[in-house]
């Protein structure tokens, strides 16, 4: 007795490790790893927790599961822990394991796209929004980044209340909270059921996830998923996939394989327009739009004070009391490091990566050309610039420069966005 026992373990050991050597170690370890496996005269019983996790299985896996099987003699049967193998295709495990969301405030937001202020560079991101909200779409997953204050975070909301059919959206914090709360209570396949189960799935800030192997490991599996099952994703992140840090090549590459979509900071009429919006008069926005960083928190900001400020004096604000109300605000003398922020945004680059160490060739373009404005435009040595570009010594700046000077022979368009730089920053 004891040694059939025996026999029957080094069976299932063996049959694991056929498993494992045959898919690819995600998939085995999100969905097979955590099977309990048992053999019952000529059938392999895989038990799951539910049936979401039992039906997926055995339409994704069942083939490589049968040709497993098939080598050790065996049949493969799949059923839902607590209900009968002949029962498993019409099985309800809702009391196997249960799984909801922590309660956050609700923030009130917008209705739809109208909310959403475009300019001509953000037309394209704003369509590409449209398209999915109205229903499948081919470009699963959209990503969408920018700067912080664009609008990423609006356009996801947009996207949320418009879309057809259910809706999952989670910040990159609260999916990495809730992952490893489900792990804690034991309640993963319902977590996975609650992801999955949906037409469109929204994860904002996907920088969020960085460092974070399992949580990476698991979103990556929920990407393929839902886009092997024709359900539309949306992304958001302050930079491109390909410059993402503590991010694999694998999921830098698998959020590239759809559509990337940058959202520009707002300009001077958007901001002009934002504020009009938020009650301001039209001469105070006129007054401000120029003034005002590109951000579109710091914007509603502002809108609000303006408006916090009418309410409780009961007078309207001209733009001498909002000069005073927003001294510490308005931009008053343009500083380096602003400038280089605000080339980065120009440029669609991160200003860490630009002061970082980032070889990439994109980055690399970017702070040889912040260089050479900053020369143009300031009156900054060049051991001075090479510090405001992330602590660049005097030789690698005088390179810089020198670089830049023989593109602009060659590339009249960098040449152009140059001049545009040089005379934004003066």
């Amino acid at each position: 007795m004891q040694a059939a026992a025996t026999m029957k373990k080094t069976n299932l050991e063996q049959i694991k490790g056929a498993l494992a050597a045959k898919m690819d170690s995600a998939s085995f370890t999100s969905w097979i790893a955590p099977l309990q496996f048992d053999i019952c005269g000529d059938d392999l019983i895989l038990i799951a927790q539910n049936q979401f996790s039992a039906d997926f299985i055995g339409s994704v896996h069942q083939n490589v599961l049968s040709s497993v099987a098939a080598q050790f003699g065996l049949n493969v049967s799949i059923c839902v822990r607590g209900v009968a193998v002949k029962d498993a295709t019409v099985a309800n495990d809702n009391n196997v394991q249960t799984y909801s969301p922590a309660k956050t405030a609700q923030v009130a937001t917008s209705n739809g796209f109208d909310s959403f202020v475009c300019c001509e560079e953000n037309a394209f991101v704003l369509s590409a929004c449209k398209k999915l909200a109205a229903g499948s779409v081919s470009f699963s997953p959209l990503f969408i980044y920018g700067a912080a204050g664009c609008g990423k975070s609006l356009l996801v909301d947009c996207i949320e209340n418009v879309a057809l059919g259910r809706t999952v959206k989670m910040s990159g914090g609260q999916f990495v909270s809730e992952f490893t709360r489900s792990l804690h209570d034991r309640t993963i396949f319902a977590f996975k059921d609650f992801c999955r189960n949906c037409d469109t799935f929204i994860l904002d800030d996907v920088q969020a996830l960085a460092g974070k192997r399992a949580t990476c490991e698991e979103f990556a599996q929920l990407v393929m998923d839902l886009r092997a099952a024709g359900k539309n994703i949306v992304l958001t992140a302050n930079v491109a996939p390909n410059n993402l840090n503590g991010f694999d090549r694998r999921l830098q590459s698998l959020f590239a394989s759809g559509l990337v979509a940058d959202v520009t900071a707002p300009n001077t009429n958007v901001k002009r327009v934002m504020l009009m919006r938020a009650g301001v008069a039209t001469d105070v926005a006129d007054a401000l739009a120029s003034r005002i960083a590109g951000d579109g928190h710091l914007i509603g900001g502002v809108a609000m004070k303006i408006k916090t400020y009418a309410e409780l004096m009961g007078k309207s604000v001209n733009m001498d009391v909002a000069q005073h109300l927003l001294a510490d605000t308005l931009q008053k003398a343009k500083t380096p490091i602003a400038m280089v922020k605000s080339m980065c945004e120009k440029l669609g680059v991160a200003y860490d990566a630009v002061c970082g160490k980032g070889r990439c060739r994109a980055v690399v373009l970017a702070r040889q050309m912040m260089m050479a404005v900053l020369k143009e435009a300031t009156n900054l040595s060049l051991t001075e610039i090479g510090r405001v570009c992330g602590d660049r010594d005097h030789a690698t700046v005088v390179y810089a420069i020198s670089q830049i000077e023989k593109l602009k022979k060659s590339d009249l368009v960098l040449s152009a966005q140059i001049n545009q730089l040089i005379a934004d920053c003066k």
